[in-house]
């Protein structure tokens, strides 16, 4: 399927949704009648943003509900019949009158005496209702999280959640598109508080990729999760909120992108207000290509044969062109004002073809000048479902509540590989590889607050996990030697991996005078069961790992004043192998380069302690945290040589030298440092949100490990990890506003170096520019990017292993731009329900989309 194609199918489905809700709701307004009014003071001045609710007292239904424009004025489509009418506004006494509504016309006037406390208050320093989706502050710190807005995010703009996560504060994206949090890729994902079918098995650099920009209403960074939370992600947690609209009535927005690597993107969120009811649609699809460059120069030593010594260029490109498609549905209905029931599914599916170029160039001393070359042809696709249910019950308006929830999920992946090599014009090797993974997930939760007197709260919860991954991998290979293709015995395997993790938590908030504090505890019991067998005799297996681990977390906060506060805390967290990283002999895409899998491989721990203080004023807020991570049993990636054997243990002619990858636990790794955040609006037209990471590292181990010299001969050599330093990464964002309608954004980011005695590992930076214009009133917004201005992202370094030395060049995505227009179409407007008293924490958001964190 084409761009074009794409484009027309998308247009015409939403479109077709447009015509059909709006003839729902033209054929609603046909039994309404419109009417008219005002809000006013004492002193008949008129009361801007004010919410006026009409609730209907025969059917709950026909209730809605407005707010007054600047001049205090509004008008709505109503049934006629008796109606209770209350009128809110921030720094106002609630007003709730009863009328009957009969004819369309204007009513009286609604008149609102102020609050005792706040009779001088200007129209200015109202806050608390929002009309606009743009956020003053793109940062807020709380307690136990920060929150990114990635609305003013020019730079994104019909991107994807990858490119949103690279502007994050305290977050990187490498130039494969691994995520990373000072500096640890052990990042656990979750979509509105709980893993997603949306990022597939493995939560690669694809699932980022095909979850567009314009879905995501803010993400939630959590460095050092609390006790409330999963255990899981040694760095940390990022939650992506997507987006749930809560203005009345029928709302939505149609994003469609052009771009170059090309790309074509069209995305629609819609949503439906009425009565007791709320339904949303987020949906879109795109096509994207991609290209990557690999450069490795090996140069093997320590040979016993000084004509032996072998050097290996290796030169790769890959081009790949990407299909996916994704859409959430979902429906709220509330059955009185305390209790709500919600139910959402979820489909995602995503296509990849890609073509690989290796070229090998080797250079014997005996045999001088000798290349391959390595064409690879893959096709993968994966289709994911996920299901919702949940119930959401207030006990009283004090902040009692009871949360239960449950989610389906089933994610099923096809990779098909074909690799055809010759070595100087002659065929020598073809491979075929088929794997096939399915995932199914089970989650249910259940969360109670109980709040104790005016500052403190009691927070419960339990979590069930059930995830079953299903693995079946066949190998064909031909050789020169063996030209009939024949299964590799080894790799050809079924495998099944399953694991079930039960969680309880407790945690408890108070506060005496201005220090606040945050106790909890959770225990996770887990178990894992993992059965595999290949095509060698006596390859079955069966292993079970068993673990009880206790993760205590302690919170504390001083404030001096409001928005001016310290804090401290500690926890403990888990980094779980991936179910991937378990199975032996789980990939074979590559016979030069080869991972193996570790059943043996452990779980990880970090204990986590985190300093900061955070001071938010009108025009800037800053957030310096010291930060210390002690990690122990560290998973570290053990690269070793050897020469290529057949499966009879006889080393292949001529010789191939094969590069392993094992996980393996060692040793430790500490990490410390100062994660420096701030935003500052300069001027009313000039704003820098920046991020700067000034760490020192210190990791530990070592280990003996069997390997070959070129010859064959085995030998014993050790993999030395030991390495302590200070790097740094910095980002700087800054926005200049032209007028109300037109602004420009220009992004630097940079990455120091590190250096082990395993790995030293290059600078790293580049530059990001957009551009956004709001027309037509401001209902449609033109975008424009430009990702790496100068095409200087790419990731360079050094390995170094007992026999050879590795110099590596990785091009992830070479510079690339885009062009996005967005229309936004509405009837309601947005309606914020009286909140209760601000906990005593500022630990939530208040968002009705929030997601339970457990």
């Amino acid at each position: 399927m084409n761009q074009t194609e794409i484009i027309n199918i998308f247009t015409k489905k939403t479109l077709g949704l447009t015509f059909v809700l709006s003839a729902a709701a033209l054929a609603f307004a046909q039994e309404k009648v419109g009417i008219s009014g005002s809000v006013v003071n004492k002193s008949n001045q008129p009361v801007p943003y004010a919410s006026v609710t009409f609730s209907n007292k025969a059917n709950k239904q026909l209730s809605d509900a407005t707010l007054t424009d600047e001049k205090g004025q509004y008008k709505l489509d109503l049934t006629p019949g008796e109606y209770d009418i209350s009128v809110e506004a921030i720094d106002y006494k609630k007003s709730v009158v009863t009328k009957q509504i009969t004819a369309a016309g204007n009513i009286d006037a609604f008149s609102i005496d102020p609050e005792a406390s706040a009779t001088n208050m200007k129209t200015g320093e109202i806050q608390g209702v929002t009309i606009t989706a743009a956020s003053t502050k793109p940062y807020k710190v709380e307690l136990d999280k920060r929150t990114y807005d990635p609305s003013q995010d020019i730079v994104s703009k019909g991107g994807n959640l990858q490119d949103v996560l690279s502007n994050v504060p305290s977050v990187s994206v490498d130039t494969d598109g691994t995520v990373s949090m000072r500096g640890s890729s052990n990042v656990r994902f979750l979509i509105n508080g709980k893993p997603s079918a949306l990022l597939g098995i493995d939560d690669g650099a694809n699932a980022l990729q095909s979850i567009p920009a314009d879905q995501i209403e803010r993400i939630e960074v959590i460095t050092n999760p609390s006790s409330k939370f999963e255990a899981s992600g040694t760095a940390g947690i990022l939650n992506i909120i997507l987006k749930k609209n809560k203005k009345t009535g029928f709302n939505g927005s149609v994003t469609g992108t052009l771009g170059y690597l090309p790309q074509t993107n069209l995305n629609t969120n819609l949503s439906w207000r009425k009565g007791n009811f709320t339904w949303f649609l987020n949906g879109g699809g795109g096509y994207r290509e991609s290209k990557s460059t690999n450069r490795n120069d090996d140069y093997f030593t320590n040979a016993v044969n000084a004509d032996d010594q072998i050097q290996r260029n290796t030169n790769s490109e890959n081009n790949s062109k990407n299909n996916n498609y994704n859409a959430s549905a979902g429906i709220v209905y509330d059955i009185t004002d305390r209790t709500s029931v919600n139910a959402s599914g979820t489909v995602r599916t995503f296509d990849n073809e890609s073509v690989g170029n290796i070229d090998y160039f080797y250079d014997f001393l005996a045999i001088p000048n000798s290349t391959s070359q390595r064409i690879t042809l893959g096709t993968n696709n994966n289709l994911a479902f996920q299901g919702d249910l949940g119930l959401d019950h207030k006990f009283d308006n004090n902040g009692q509540n009871l949360s239960l929830s449950l989610s389906l999920q089933r994610n099923r992946s096809y990779n098909d590989t074909n690799i055809d090599q010759t070595r100087d014009g002659i065929d020598e090797l073809e491979n075929i590889v088929n794997q096939n993974t399915i995932n199914r997930t089970v989650i249910a939760k259940a969360d109670y607050e109980l709040p104790i007197g005016e500052n403190s709260k009691l927070e419960a919860g339990y979590r069930l996990d059930i995830n079953n991954n299903d693995y079946s991998n066949d190998v064909q290979q031909s050789t020169e030697q063996a030209p009939v293709l024949s299964f590799l015995r080894p790799y050809t395997y079924d495998a099944n991996y399953k694991e079930m993790f039960n969680a309880f938590y407790l945690q408890f908030k108070s506060k005496i005078g201005n220090l606040g504090y945050q106790l909890g505890l959770r225990d996770e019991i887990s178990n894992i069961d993992i059965s595999y067998s290949n095509l060698l005799p006596n390859s079955a297996l069966n292993t079970r790992k068993n673990y009880n681990n206790l993760f205590p977390s302690v919170y504390l906060s001083y404030e001096f004043a409001k928005d001016n506060q310290l804090l401290l805390n500690y926890t403990r967290r888990i980094d779980r192998p991936r179910s991937f990283f378990l199975i032996p002999n789980p990939n074979y895409n590559d016979n030069q380069n080869i991972f193996d899998g570790n059943i043996d491989l452990n779980p990880s721990y970090v204990d986590s302690y985190e300093f900061g203080y955070s001071i938010s004023k009108k025009k800037f807020t800053i957030n310096p945290t010291l930060y210390y991570r002690h990690q122990t049993d560290d998973t570290k990636m053990l690269v070793y040589n050897k020469l290529a054997t057949d499966e009879a243990g006889n080393i292949l002619t001529p010789k191939v030298i094969e590069s392993h990858t094992k996980p393996i636990n060692l040793g430790s790794d500490d990490r410390y440092g100062l994660d420096l955040n701030f935003n500052w609006d300069a001027t009313s037209w000039l704003k820098f949100l920046g991020n700067v990471d000034l760490f020192g590292y210190n990791t530990k181990g070592s280990i003996a490990y069997d390997t070959f010299d070129v010859d064959g001969n085995p030998t014993q050599a050790i993999a030395n990890f030991e390495g302590k330093g200070f790097s740094s990464r910095a980002r700087l964002t800054s926005t200049i506003k032209f007028d109300k309608t037109f602004s420009v954004q220009l992004q630097g980011f940079y990455r120091g170096g590190q250096k082990t005695a395993y790995q030293d590992r290059k600078d790293l930076y580049a530059v990001n520019f957009g551009a956004s214009k709001n027309i037509w009133n401001n209902n449609a917004t033109i975008s424009f990017n430009i990702q790496d201005i100068f095409n200087t992202r790419a990731m360079r370094s050094t390995t170094y292993t007992a026999n050879s030395v590795r110099e590596s060049y990785m091009q992830w995505q070479p510079r690339q731009f885009a062009l996005s227009f967005t229309y936004r179409f509405k009837q309601g407007e947005k309606v914020e329900q009286p909140k209760r008293k601000k906990d005593i924490n500022a630990n939530d958001t208040g968002g009705d989309e929030q997601g339970g964190p457990m």
